[in-house]
């Protein structure tokens, strides 16, 4: 019982103390200094060993210019400063406040002294520094420690000071220094790169780097320094001479895995360098051994075939697929690609009725529930783009059933949403958007958010949803790449429906379209007309943003871009895009990104 009792006192203790410390910083925060300084000289007296109210007591004194009563509290307890000789640089820069820079050089060397006793003590130390933005000691501190043994926690310290004092060649010395000994910090060092290098070759930092890489390959052919320049080359979109990099490390690798060739194959394809992505993947099926990666390979490179199909190479893709099914079989290994094929022909040669009648032969294979769930997918796609919606919704409803609590049930779900939206059942499709609020999927939850917007938004003033159902014609016409008669319909709308809510919608799906269409003049014409008339509506941040993109991508208007990123970190913080559009906003004006 007393072991309990005691206890109890020791939590209240605790709890009192707690508080106490919480008030006396806010009292600090809030410019109350006497305030703060009393609570903390009560706590230090009760604690004086606990460096929080130290730290609070000192601050708060500093701030009301009682400089001799923080020397004479640091001095009369040398003991204290023996067990945390990081007070010396407090103590240091308290004279330093004091314009006194002689007497605080005398004891910022003291600290610094003691690492040499004791270099476990240069965390501690050069953090003190850091705080004041002594960099330079900071910079003594470490490199006194790491010079009596390694440390990654202070390497990773030090690196960070040498970037932020401009020495970026000693800064990525350090990184390198530091995924030479511990591998496993690759991934975070990238990070700490990413901070300095750019896009542009030409950037200091990026110069910096490669010469840097370039000569410890030279003195020490490590696949390491291959694998950094492949990186850098990355970043910088520079795919043919990361794949030069990326080619070495395959060779060179006992391994001899090729996912990282994929992977930046399937970059370069995002980039649209088009080209580049399709000698890649090649690469990739002419090595491979894995039956794999050659199935991926084959699906990507075909994926960027029809992703820049213009109409007029249709056969040429037909006859690529068929020599892939010659050399790999129609099997269920090759499931994704025969699924792919008949995508294709659905949805860009309209040939429908061989494209669902190669999904039904490959249902009565010996599938199992998830392969049986990705062909029914695209067999009620199909039937959308036919308009077949009760049939379609059968599928869709099939597939939630096989795969129950899925990602691919979700994404099925919403489908129903969005044909029942196609065929003007509003209601329904509310039904299932308000389940996938709490979507796993954070892609489908903001589709199911968005959707739902819409319909409620040009459901209350319309009662017979004459506008609604237009927009959704115009949508299916978009499903089914009927382009022309998508604006047509957005056109009717509005001239029919100006001033209606539904306005603002229309405006946007047509600057999309015209951008697509690559009529940019004109989809910047009408995102500005957004900005200046819907400013404060819910699309306000997406026009911004695409405005934005259109100005960077495709009008090479850089400065213009910047203003749009800008108008979305300063008026839209909830956006979606916020994050995105610092970061681009950042590299636009040559900041460092975090």
């Amino acid at each position: 019982m007393r072991f309990f009792i005691t206890l109890f006192f020791i939590f209240v203790s605790l709890s009192a103390f707690s508080q106490s410390h919480e008030l006396a910083q806010n009292y600090f925060d809030q410019g109350e200094y006497e305030k703060a300084k009393t609570i903390y000289k009560k706590l230090y007296q009760e604690n004086p060993r606990n460096l929080q109210v130290v730290y609070g007591l000192i601050s708060s004194m500093q701030e009301l210019e009682e400089y001799d009563e923080v020397e004479q509290m640091l001095l009369k307890n040398e003991k204290q400063i023996s067990i945390y000789p990081n007070l010396w640089v407090e103590l240091g820069y308290n004279y330093q406040l004091q314009q006194e820079p002689e007497k605080a050089q005398e004891y910022y060397q003291k600290a610094i002294d003691k690492i040499k006793e004791q270099p476990n003590y240069a965390y501690a130390i050069g953090n003190a520094f850091q705080k004041y933005s002594l960099l330079d000691e900071a910079v003594e501190a470490y490199e006194i420690s790491l010079s009596a043994r390694a440390n990654p926690s202070l390497t990773v310290q030090l690196a960070r000071i040498y970037g932020e004092q401009g020495h970026i060649e000693k800064m990525f010395n350090s990184y390198i220094e530091l995924i030479e000994q511990k591998p496993e910090y690759r991934y975070a060092v990238n990070r700490n790169f990413s901070a300095y290098i750019t896009e542009d070759s030409e950037n200091n930092a990026n110069q910096i780097l490669r010469k840097l890489l370039l000569k410890k390959i030279q003195q020490n052919p490590d696949i390491l320094y291959n694998e950094l320049l492949s990186w850098l080359f990355t970043q910088q979109n520079d795919f043919k001479k990361a794949f030069i990099q990326e080619k070495a490390i395959y060779q060179r690798s006992p391994e001899k895995r090729l996912q990282q060739i994929i992977d930046l194959g399937l970059i370069a394809a995002e980039e649209n360098e088009t080209e580049d992505a399709q000698e890649i993947l090649t690469y990739v099926i002419e090595n491979a051994t894995l039956q794999r990666d050659i199935i991926n390979a084959h699906q990507y490179l075909m994926q960027i075939k029809i992703d820049h199909f213009n109409g007029e190479k249709s056969q040429a893709i037909k006859d690529d697929f068929q020599q892939i099914f010659e050399k790999l079989g129609k099997e269920k290994e090759t499931l994704q690609l025969q699924i792919q094929y008949a995508k294709f022909l659905a949805f860009h040669t309209n040939e429908k009725e061989t494209a669902k009648e190669q999904l039904n032969n490959l249902l009565n294979k010996n599938l199992n529930r998830f392969q049986e769930a990705s062909v029914k997918m695209v067999l009620a796609d199909i039937l959308v783009l036919e308009e077949k919606f009760n049939q379609a919704l059968i599928y869709y409803s099939q597939v939630q059933k096989l795969v129950e609590n899925t990602e691919i049930a979700q994404e099925a779900r919403f489908k129903v949403a969005k044909t029942s939206y196609y065929k003007g059942d509003f209601d329904w499709s509310q039904t299932q958007l308000k389940i996938l609020k709490t979507s796993t999927s954070q892609l489908i939850a903001n589709d199911a958010m968005q959707l739902n917007l819409l319909i409620s938004d040009n459901s209350q003033e319309d009662s017979t949803q004459t506008a609604l159902k237009l927009f959704a014609k115009a949508d299916l016409y978009k499903f089914q790449q009927k382009d022309t008669k998508s604006l047509a319909v957005l056109d009717t709308i509005l001239a029919k429906h100006k001033g209606e809510k539904i306005e603002d919608e229309a405006l946007f799906r047509k600057a999309q379209l015209l951008q697509e269409q690559e009529n940019f003049q004109q989809a910047e014409k009408i995102y500005l007309t957004i900005i200046e008339f819907y400013g404060e509506d819910i699309l306000a941040d997406d026009a911004h943003y695409f405005l934005a993109e259109l100005y960077q991508n495709y009008l090479n208007q850089p400065e213009e871009a910047k203003k749009q990123y800008e108008q979305i970190i300063f008026n839209f913080a909830d956006s979606i895009y916020f994050v995105e559009a610092r970061k681009k906003y950042r590299s636009l004006r040559g900041d460092a990104i975090e």
